[in-house]
């Protein structure tokens, strides 16, 4: 199946996206805020504020400064703004604009909006995206080695699984496998929940605890990451047989929780140094403040917001959660970290 792919965002997973996309020789356009960056990378051919060791063939790049240009000339359309940033940059698009595209999205985290909702929820209520036309692009997969040709893994997950499967195909490399599943919610999710324990292992190590107790730690909010994600798909699920979906997932095989997608992207969200949401939290464990370690930070650290949206979500969904309610409160009610994983250290098994 073939695709005319746009990337929208330029930061360094869209940079790190837009390299396997061209290495594959695919001709993208990609929407590049600014008209110097643009500029930049058509001279230098590399983005200069991120990954600047990753090369491209400037022919492949259909650059613009303006998103429904990009939109307009994609069929399938990469998502890659950062959560936070992303309703703005929405905001004067014309409600039809994604008529007969694929939205695939690559962001981790929850739009800062008062429903805090996932991607899909906004593009189905904002501009009538179906479920079957929604796909999610996950790691475990830092942009850092995905430049340094590395060997990684991306999961790809939709209701429409055969698509899926088409969209994938696109993006294997000799440095890259791609994997699918059905499972756009919890994949999502996830997403949202490892760069939350990411903060939280960062703050664990700069309150100096050693790898003894994140290992635990680690251990433990993987469980209650299941936990949450076992009630979100039940709940989902539910709410799609009440709407009476003509669209029906077909032979999907059992949820693997231990998968890559899930366990797999906490494990190196919460251990590597490349992690900036362990960058940030590492900051407050320190005992920087919050706006203090932000503007430290080149990056967003998505975990931060997600915190909050996460902490708003669960009051309805009730999943036992002590370490997301530790790691919000530190960022967001003032609690003192030490004084958090106090408590922590009483609820780990």
């Amino acid at each position: 199946m073939a695709f005319r792919f746009g990337i929208l965002g330029s930061g360094s997973w869209a940079t790190a996206l837009a390299k396997i996309l061209t290495d594959n020789g695919h001709t993208i356009h990609w929407w590049v805020r600014n008209e110097e960056t643009i500029t930049a990378i058509k001279k230098r051919r590399h983005n200069p504020h991120y990954l600047t060791t990753a090369n491209f063939d400037v022919k492949l790049l259909k650059m613009s400064s303006s998103i429904a240009y990009v939109i307009h000339h994609s069929d399938a359309v990469v998502v890659c703004i950062p959560s936070a940033y992303l309703l703005p940059a929405f905001f004067e698009l014309p409600s039809d604009i994604f008529t007969n595209k694929k939205i695939i999205s690559a962001i981790k985290g929850i739009l800062p909006n008062k429903d805090h909702q996932l991607l899909n929820e906004f593009l189905e209520e904002s501009f009538g995206i179906r479920h079957q036309d929604y796909f999610t692009l996950m790691g475990p997969c830092h942009a850092e080695e995905v430049a340094a040709e590395k060997l990684s893994y991306l999961t790809f997950s939709g209701v429409d699984v055969p698509t899926a499967i088409a969209i994938a195909a696109n993006f294997q490399t000799e440095y890259l496998n791609t994997v699918t599943n059905h499972d756009i919610w919890g994949t999502q999710f996830a997403g949202v929940l490892k760069n939350i324990y990411a903060v939280g292992a960062g703050m664990a190590h700069g309150l100096d605890y050693g790898d003894n107790f994140l290992s635990v730690y680690i251990a433990n909010a993987a469980d209650e990451m299941v936990g949450f994600l076992k009630k979100i798909n039940a709940e989902k699920t539910q709410e799609q047989k009440t709407e009476n979906s003509k669209f029906k997932i077909q032979n999907s095989p059992p949820l693997n929780y231990s998968a890559s997608v899930y366990l797999g992207d906490l494990l190196v969200t919460c251990y590597s140094l490349f992690s900036r949401n362990r960058t940030f939290g590492n900051m407050i464990g320190k005992g920087y403040s919050v706006k203090v370690a932000q503007l430290e930070m080149n990056m967003v650290a998505e975990g931060y917001p997600a915190s909050k949206g996460l902490y708003q979500i669960n009051q309805s969904v009730n999943a036992l959660m002590p370490i997301t309610d530790t790691i919000y409160k530190i960022l967001w009610e003032g609690l003192e970290a030490r004084e958090g994983f106090n408590g922590i250290e009483k609820v780990l098994k």
